[in-house]
């Protein structure tokens, strides 16, 4: 049986990984094996990261949304308590944003709670 070579198929793997660690700091950048460790590591974070990243700005709505309603004197859980009770259907990314840059209609929508 004819030998086969691969050495085309190995040169185009580590061209390709080599391509991804673009930018990266030191010998991680065009070492083969330190970049093949760097980029697993780095892939598992941004997985991670993303997840974070949404938890954080939940949080931040959260915040503005508390501060927002507490100074129209209702606290953020008995706030959202009512939105649900009233079925007002606007998520948190949308009330923080009201709060923060259009309090009159946000102001509007807490009266309409209230009543």
């Amino acid at each position: 049986m004819a030998r086969t070579k691969s050495g085309t198929a190995t040169i185009k793997k580590r061209k390709k990984i080599l391509q991804y660690t673009k930018g990266f700091r030191w010998g991680r950048k065009s070492k083969f094996r330190s970049a093949k460790e760097a980029l697993l590591h780095s892939w598992s974070y941004s997985l991670r990261d993303r997840k974070v990243r949404k938890r954080d700005k939940r949080q931040l709505w959260q915040i503005k949304i508390n501060a927002a309603t507490r100074s129209h004197g209702i606290p953020y859980s008995r706030f959202i308590n009512a939105l649900k009770k009233n079925k007002i259907e606007l998520d948190r990314k949308i009330l923080a944003d009201l709060a923060e840059n259009n309090p009159e209609m946000f102001k509007k929508i807490v009266e309409k709670i209230k009543v």
